[in-house]
């Protein structure tokens, strides 16, 4: 089931981040999750932009949950993505989420765009599978190298979404900082329309590869994917909690050679203040279980490999916990 996408994000991410903290301070006594017992089994499932990977696969893991998991009500929306969908979670809206695993990483320990408002009530479920940061820019701009993106507009993803670390991390690695292009915060579709009219230069986004507005784009018109040096991109990871990433000429028609980026995990995680242990099991071994369910290419790649790549300082929930331990994977 869908529901409307709500105004987290629209707060914008200095109004939203601050939210965050007030909601989180110790003299508001803790998270906003609520009473660690106040447990639901009606979810709402935050995603990300309707033109990603997120919202069709969230739509369709809520099917699978509500289908295989009995007295649970799965209600999944359109939603600008990671912050957004960590600070729902965390001011006990909403009760799923799928995140990048750097933002969750900033998210539980304070840092980043969450400094000051340190998460407390999120819990990993499990990575899913390797999401990329793609530079797209049409052909005819002859663009070659992020940096020739210095003084050009570009999408950088949209406001709660974890693009923007990607995009800033890609950028500041070819010495272009805030004040040498004009930003556009925009979700994917959007980007690609903008991208498409001639309105932007470049488009930054993370998303699971490959992802079909892409594909939808190349049909109409010459497009190309920028690559970042072997060299920086290793860089990069070696500093952050991204990867260095090579997106395969076989994951486009478009592509004839191999592109370098950056990539992260694309990650479930839930409330550990909403979502008891038993629940949080069942979610877990749901997400696995029936993986061959899922009709999008990144269905092919979840599996118990790659379930904790990524985590970091994130904490397992305690129902996930409890499932790798019966795995074997911890």
């Amino acid at each position: 089931m869908r529901i409307g996408r709500r105004t987290f994000a629209t707060l914008g991410p200095v109004a939203a981040l601050g939210l965050l903290a007030a909601c989180g301070s110790e003299d508001s006594g803790g998270s906003a999750g609520g009473d660690e017992e106040d447990f639901v089994t009606d979810l709402t499932f935050g995603t990300g932009g309707t033109g990603g990977v997120y919202y069709p696969l969230g739509g369709e893991y809520a099917t699978i949950y509500e289908d295989s998991i009995d007295g649970v009500t799965v209600n999944y929306t359109d939603s600008g993505a990671s912050v957004e969908n960590i600070g729902k979670i965390f001011q006990g809206e909403w009760q799923l989420g799928i995140v990048q695993s750097d933002t969750a990483q900033t998210a539980v320990t304070g840092t980043g765009e969450f400094e000051g408002a340190k998460v407390d009530n999120v819990g990993w479920i499990a990575a899913l599978y390797p999401e990329a940061a793609h530079i797209v820019a049409l052909a005819s701009s002859g663009f070659e190298s992020p940096e020739d993106l210095k003084g050009k507009r570009i999408a950088v993803g949209d406001v709660g979404s974890g693009t923007r670390a990607a995009s800033d991390a890609i950028l500041a690695a070819y010495g272009i900082e805030e004040g040498d292009y004009e930003p556009f915060e925009q979700d994917f579709a959007s980007s690609l329309d903008l991208l498409r009219d001639n309105n932007i230069d470049a488009s930054i986004f993370v998303v699971g590869t490959p992802t079909g507005s892409l594909g939808d784009l190349a049909a109409t018109n010459e497009v190309a994917l920028i690559s970042m040096d072997q060299e920086k991109a290793d860089e990069v990871a070696g500093e952050t909690s991204f990867d260095a990433y090579t997106i395969e000429p076989d994951s486009y028609d478009f592509l004839e050679e191999p592109v370098i980026t950056l990539s992260v995990a694309a990650t479930l995680v839930a409330s550990t203040s909403q979502v008891s242990p038993e629940l949080g099991y069942d979610l877990t071994a749901a997400t696995f279980e029936h993986a061959d369910q899922i009709t999008l290419p990144q269905g092919d790649l979840i599996t118990h490999d790659f379930a904790l790549s990524g985590q970091g300082d994130v904490p397992l929930h305690p129902g996930a916990e409890k499932y790798y331990k019966e795995q074997g994977l911890i």
